[in-house]
């Protein structure tokens, strides 16, 4: 029984020539939009959570407390909400931090009188304070600290980038979906014209006893079919087009993000794009179904 449905749907594509091919474009471009803004913002995703984690608020210290009380105030700091961390540097460490960034410089920094640097804490903010607002609290909170002299580190730069990546998410979701919409209708309309070229094959179906079920199935898996055709080709367009531009734009990625390579989708995305356009393939199939041929 399914290889004749089948069969009856591949005639049907068949009769409906160019429309359908149209549908299948349709849907090729809507995905491939969809695909391509996907792409972008899981990549933004990847870089804002990396960056996240790497920074730091750091609170420079009036005076180095003594080595008994370094316990204290680091346990202190780190009871604080939106703190995951807190790592303690003493002066001779902060020099020793100078000297090797000075590289052959370094004998500059042992002409000095003594250490000019401050004990500083090394403050690594938790998930819930790598937020603007989040951040905001927390440098309140340690700079209302009485050891506390000044405290730098902001994380507004990191919350300009998510907000990038949950914009390009939304433009990606609106002109994908305006697509999706003007290939649905597409596919309705080869359907619908299929189903009137047909109209009298199934009038004489409907006399010999057969089931609506066989009837109207092949309408559905033209559309499904359609639908399949648009998400495969869409997912061959961005595997190109990432293996062509990827290469190229990872050396400035790198350089602005911090990202080593670009990632493509992963599978359940993947999964996704193809369930997403046979199922959009096969609603077009359904609004169909539902009228009456004259």
């Amino acid at each position: 029984m399914f290889g004749f449905l089948l069969g009856e749907a591949l005639r049907d594509l068949r009769r409906a020539g160019r429309v359908a091919v149209s549908a299948v474009a349709l849907i090729t471009l809507s995905l491939a939009a969809l695909g391509s803004f996907w792409l972008v913002s899981e990549n933004l995703g990847r870089a804002v959570a990396e960056w996240r984690d790497r920074v730091r608020i750091i609170v420079y210290l009036k005076r180095e407390p003594a080595s008994g009380d370094v316990a204290s105030l680091v346990e202190r700091v780190r009871a604080m909400p939106g703190v995951a961390s807190v790592r303690f540097v003493g002066k001779g460490e902060a020099l020793e931090t100078l000297r090797a960034v000075l590289g052959k410089d370094a004998k500059v920094a042992a002409e000095l009188p003594s250490n000019p640097l401050p004990a500083s804490l090394e403050v690594t903010p938790a998930a819930a304070a790598a937020t603007t607002e989040g951040a905001r609290r927390l440098l309140e909170r340690l700079g209302a600290l009485p050891e506390a002299e000044e405290v730098a580190g902001s994380v507004d730069w990191v919350e300009r980038l998510a907000q990038w990546q949950r914009l390009l998410a939304t433009i990606g979701l609106g002109i994908g979906a305006v697509l999706a919409v003007a290939a649905m209708l597409t596919v309705t309309t080869a359907t619908t014209l299929v189903l009137h070229a047909r109209r009298h094959e199934t009038e004489i179906m409907r006399l010999v006893g057969a089931p609506e079920f066989v009837v109207r199935s092949p309408l559905l898996l033209q559309g499904l079919m359609q639908g399949l055709c648009g998400a495969v080709l869409a997912l061959v367009a961005l595997v190109a087009g990432y293996h062509v531009l990827a290469p190229r734009l990872e050396p400035l990625i790198n350089l602005t993000l911090g990202l080593p390579r670009l990632a493509f989708l992963p599978t359940p995305d993947v999964a996704a794009l193809l369930i997403a356009g046979t199922l959009l393939g096969g609603l077009g199939g359904w609004l169909a179904r539902g009228r009456r041929e004259p």
